[in-house]
């Protein structure tokens, strides 16, 4: 195995932008920042969700959408959507113009 095939593995400060909860994990990140912790100097690598910001380990109803994926992928299927969403009702509307005459035939051979 080479020895220089692998990058450093090292302690690493990790820092909840959102709600400023630090933890320390191990890593091969290389972040040029560094602040002391608990009496020791740790890089710090910053993140936008963690466990202590998201909603699935809060408990909170509220949505974080703090790069905006929401609104990307509601305005790039928006588009797509649209033009479907009238085929299916001009396709509902013929369902109901045919089950109308349907319902009436039906209803004249019941009655024999």
């Amino acid at each position: 195995m080479k020895k220089q095939g692998h990058p450093p593995y090292q302690d690493i400060l990790f820092v909840d932008s959102s709600t400023g909860f630090e933890f320390v994990c191990g890593s091969t990140l290389q972040p040029k920042e560094k602040k002391e912790y608990q009496g020791k100097e740790y890089p710090v690598y910053r993140v936008s969700v963690s466990s202590a910001s998201h909603p699935f380990f809060t408990k909170s109803n509220q949505l974080i959408d703090s790069e905006g994926r929401i609104d990307k992928f509601m305005k790039k299927y928006k588009k797509k959507d649209e033009p479907a969403v009238e085929a299916v009702e001009a396709a509902e509307e013929v369902d109901e113009k045919a089950g109308k005459k349907g319902s009436a035939k039906k209803a004249s051979t019941k009655k024999k």
